[in-house]
């Protein structure tokens, strides 16, 4: 995940399989929790969460709500954090930069998530998170499984 070049690639060793545009922290990168910040590092995906919900479903406290967002609702709630179609939950793998105590992600609730918001794509503007396509992390997480490593790069 290159936080300059707003994208995530699927690797596998030095081959890059997949790439898609992503959208991070309009706060730019950084670990402190409450920072609304990107953190940096090596990562891994705790967990899948969203299995099976269609496009568009809507996620609060990592639970679906029955919505699925439209964008008539996306447009009616700009300001709400939408958080679709399924989450990839990142757990940081360095202690003191990225885990444990102020600066871990996990407690941070630092997820790869869809949003309605594609035209943001390519630009920071989430509030911590990374943000995709619905199609595209619908697609991510069918390729990846907990354990995952993302690594998270200026």
């Amino acid at each position: 995940m290159d936080l300059g070049a707003q994208r995530l690639d699927l690797l596998e060793g030095a081959r890059v399989l997949r790439s898609w545009p992503v959208s991070t922290a309009r706060n730019g990168p950084g670990e402190l929790s409450g920072s609304e910040q990107t953190p940096r590092g090596l990562h891994e995906i705790r967990a899948k969460i969203g299995a099976g919900a269609p496009e568009g479903a809507v996620f609060v406290g990592r639970r679906p709500t029955g919505e699925v967002c439209t964008p008539e609702r996306a447009r009616a709630e700009p300001s709400r954090d939408w958080m679709l179609s399924r989450l990839l939950w990142l757990r940081g793998l360095e202690p003191g930069r990225n885990r444990r105590g102020n600066v871990d992600s996990m407690r941070r609730y630092i997820y790869i998530h869809g949003t309605p918001d594609e035209a943001a794509l390519g630009t920071p503007a989430s509030h911590g998170c990374i943000r995709m396509r619905n199609a595209d992390v619908i697609a991510l997480f069918d390729l990846v499984e907990p354990g995952t490593e993302v690594e998270i790069v200026e």
